[in-house]
């Protein structure tokens, strides 16, 4: 019951699929603490420059390790105000453990995608509500929602 709520609260943080003040505020906390190390080391914080305004966006993101890569999801699809400023311009700064490391981020295409879904939603509990199937769902119902959710890869 509880779960239930705490995910009712996250879907109403983000409805319309953009961040309300209170997404705001507290993704705004969780890139601080991301970026000072305080986190797990699956978190981190990602700046990426706005296509139309070219200010520098900082919010979390959890980094999805998949044989030996690294991964970002976009939880809110592919609408995402994120992945669209990625798709104009590729590059980014990753914020983690206190140390900054630009990077490019490239669109993952490939047959991979599923497990990396599953793989991120393993590291990333505030993602499920987002998701219309469980982590442990067998990988056939990922590769049913993988064009749904923007799969990116760390170089």
């Amino acid at each position: 019951m509880l779960r239930d709520a705490i995910s009712a609260f996250q879907r109403w943080q983000y409805r319309g699929s953009r961040p309300g003040w209170s997404a705001r505020l507290s993704n705004r906390v969780a890139a601080i603490l991301a970026e000072a190390g305080v986190l797990p080391s699956s978190a981190a914080a990602l700046e990426v420059r706005g296509r139309k305004t070219g200010r520098i966006i900082s919010f979390p993101v959890v980094i999805a390790d998949y044989q030996g890569e690294r991964y970002l999801v976009a939880m809110l699809g592919q609408q995402t105000n994120w992945v669209r400023n990625l798709r104009a311009d590729h590059r980014a700064v990753l914020l983690q453990r206190k140390r900054r490391e630009s990077v490019s981020l490239i669109e993952d295409l490939t047959d991979d995608r599923p497990a990396i879904l599953r793989r991120y939603l393993e590291l990333a509990p505030g993602a499920r509500p987002f998701f219309p199937i469980d982590r442990t769902a067998p990988l056939s119902d990922f590769a049913a929602i993988v064009d749904d959710y923007p799969v990116f890869r760390i170089t």
